[in-house]
């Protein structure tokens, strides 16, 4: 079992910056692919970007690439989403997820999810 538990959400204005975080805890956190999602109103929730278990790769999705960086610490099991230039369509609740096979884009082939934490952004 993987516990994964969400901060750093919040509101702010566009073109501002947040850094969201996710610790885990369970099992060996090195073994992990992780990643980020994000769900807005009403919309399926869809990938933001992943890594995988010793950082050499990430992934991001299009609308986010040059604006958000996927980082993690794996000796304070942690991962992270540095958010920056945010925009209003970056609103969402956002979620961490963990697989023990190489990184995709399918929420489905995740195995365990936190519990979200809200960014809004205002215009």
């Amino acid at each position: 079992q993987v516990q994964l538990v969400e901060s750093g959400g919040g509101l702010v204005q566009a073109g501002g910056s947040l850094r969201l975080s996710c610790a885990a805890s369970g099992r060996p956190f090195t073994m992990y692919t992780m990643a980020w999602f994000r769900q807005a109103p009403g919309k399926e929730r869809e990938f933001v970007a992943a890594i995988s278990y010793s950082s050499a790769n990430t992934y991001y999705e299009d609308s986010v690439k040059g604006r958000f960086t996927i980082s993690r610490d794996n000796a304070k099991n942690t991962m992270y989403l540095q958010m920056n230039s945010l925009k209003p369509e970056d609103t969402a609740v956002y979620y961490c997820a963990v697989r023990y096979l190489r990184a995709t884009m399918r929420k489905d082939d995740y195995n365990y999810w936190g519990q979200g934490t809200q960014v809004t952004v205002s215009s």
